[in-house]
């Protein structure tokens, strides 16, 4: 089976590392993908524009595509592949607004009563800073838009809100802003894959969404994640129960049939697990740390996502703990240094794998070429072995300049 990735990161290169496991798999690309999805698949260049992709896979013949970022989902991939009918592993773009837009997404859970934050919607400006003088701090605030996991303060003072506010409505382009409640407890992501009527959950896992270690400094696109994370017993019932399907149930009452995998960042309040956002694809770094403990073929699981079937497969795991480190590039996320040079070792440590995402190879090796630039995931039987294994990972990448945090997983470990 001829089978497309799509997409340049770290999350990217673990599903290519996942697919080409299978035995269904004959032929591996990867649009535009990066030197290390490059070792196992042809990397086709890409503009981003969907339909040209779309044409191209028509061409080429392509059984199967898997869609890793949430861009190219949100401009209308999945529906420009299958008017051509193509299969494709991802929601359409009227399913995929979950993420596109907070404002929707928000709506959405209102009218399913699946719990959040309190919240408000704002596209004026002097509304929004007269809605945050009311409302005082902490408060969290939004951009209703895409914004690569960056789009989020939560701001301690009154001035940083509204700063935060103005940044996004007073710009040429004006935008939209989710202005919402603050929720204490531990933030964890909830993964699920469905085909419009089944839905099956992935291990949860957990982001460390802040740069610097005690999650400190600027929000980023992710910095680590840990696999599975230690849920209270039934919460992963509960929430399959009282998120996950009422989302799918709702939209496929108003006539939206979800394909593909539902991301629920959550937060585990005294009240109950909260919705903090929906994304319409697999998280990035959690992508990273989970799919090792996957023992199902991906390609298996995909296509039966994407045919309906996916009551007839159960998922299976590896009872083992999984964890990433995101080394990136100094001046990340603001400004990343490119052209940096960093250099893996010719053999890992043991349970560790590396997977690439902002690397560009030169005839003097890898060097950096966005922010976050190298995953480094450790396996073990426990948490505590494969967070020393992750770490034993970094120490054996030669690249002094790296960012990365020194507690992930942390949080949940406690020796």
């Amino acid at each position: 089976m001829k089978v497309l990735v799509v997409g340049s990161g770290g999350r990217e290169h673990a599903l290519c590392w996942k697919a080409a496991q299978s035995p269904l798999l004959t032929q591996l690309y990867a649009a535009p993908g990066n030197p290390g999805m490059a070792e196992l698949a042809e990397c086709i260049p890409w503009d981003g524009d969907v339909h040209r992709l779309a044409e191209w896979a028509d061409q080429e013949g392509i059984e199967l595509t898997l869609v890793g970022p949430e861009a190219p989902l949100v401009e209308g991939i999945a529906d420009a592949f299958m008017a051509r009918g193509l299969r494709i592993f991802g929601p359409t773009q009227q399913a995929a607004m979950i993420e596109g837009s907070k404002a929707f997404a928000k709506d959405l859970m209102a009218r399913f009563g699946i719990p959040t934050a309190r919240y408000k919607t704002f596209s004026d400006v002097l509304d929004a800073l007269s809605y945050l003088e009311a409302a005082g701090a902490p408060i969290v605030v939004k951009d209703s838009g895409l914004a690569a996991g960056k789009g989020v303060t939560v701001a301690t003072s009154l001035q940083q809100a509204k700063q935060a506010a103005m940044n996004i409505l007073s710009g040429a382009e004006r935008g939209e802003i989710v202005v919402e409640e603050f929720l204490q407890g531990p933030e964890v992501t909830v993964l699920a894959v469905t085909d419009g009527v089944t839905i099956r959950p992935l291990l949860p896992s957990q982001d460390h969404k802040r740069l610097l270690d005690g999650d400190a400094g600027p929000m980023t696109g992710g910095m680590g994640a840990i696999c599975p994370y230690p849920l209270p017993p039934g919460m992963l019932e509960e929430v399959e129960a009282r998120v996950l399907r009422p989302l799918v149930q709702g939209l496929r009452a108003e006539g939206i049939v979800y394909k593909g995998v539902i991301y629920a960042g959550l937060m585990l309040t005294e009240e109950g697990p909260k919705v903090l956002e929906f994304n319409a694809r697999f998280g990035d770094p959690e992508c990273q740390a989970i799919l090792p403990l996957l023992r199902t073929d991906l390609i298996e699981l995909a296509l039966a996502v994407v045919e309906g079937r996916l009551h007839e497969l159960s998922l299976e795991w590896q009872p083992r703990a999984s964890v990433c480190v995101v080394m990136a590039a100094p001046g990340y996320p603001q400004d990343p240094h490119k052209g940096l040079p960093l250099r893996l070792p010719s053999r890992p440590p043991q349970d560790v794998l590396y997977f690439q995402a902002g690397t560009r190879r030169t005839p003097q090796g890898l060097v950096t070429q966005g922010g976050r630039v190298l995953n480094v995931v450790g396996l073990g039987d426990t948490l505590a072995q494969a967070l020393e294994r992750a770490y034993t990972g970094v120490a054996a990448v030669e690249f002094p300049q790296a960012l990365y945090r020194r507690d992930i997983g942390q949080k949940a470990y406690r020796p």
